[in-house]
């Protein structure tokens, strides 16, 4: 039986209760939801990258790819994402923005499937992804 391992990247702190940012086991790796706070700081508490959708939403694409190198996978290898966002009029802007970023990677597989729903999350924060990788 395939054991199960907690990924933690360098950049990201401890989560604030019990969960890992991202599960591997086997071939499946789970990146939990993450958001736009930038590289953890010894001492200081998680800080959002700007107040804007688009800062915040690169940074958490940033974050979401460190825990799939972590395990050892690309965006190449994600099925699925979920995306999370607080506002429904952030919807269209969101889509430009991720359109541009999955562009910009150069994908080499076909891109992954995605649902978005609309959440509440703590204050100052307006988007959180999360992403399933099969590794092959």
């Amino acid at each position: 039986m395939t054991e199960k391992t907690a990924l933690t990247p360098a950049t990201h702190t401890t989560p604030p209760a019990k969960f890992s940012h991202g599960v591997k086991k086997g071939n499946i790796l789970q990146v939990a939801g993450q958001v736009g706070f930038l590289p953890a700081v010894e001492g200081q508490a998680p800080t959002p990258a700007g107040p804007t959708l688009r800062e915040q939403t690169l940074q958490t694409f940033a974050n979401v790819k460190a825990i799939l190198e972590e395990g050892g996978a690309t965006w190449d290898d994600v099925m699925m994402m979920r995306v999370y966002l607080t506002d429904v009029d952030h919807f269209a802007e969101m889509n430009a923005i991720y359109n541009a970023y999955f562009e910009e990677q150069g994908l080499k597989a076909p891109a992954s499937a995605r649902t978005t729903v609309y959440v509440g999350l703590p204050k100052g924060l307006l988007i959180e992804i999360d992403a399933l990788a099969v590794l092959s």
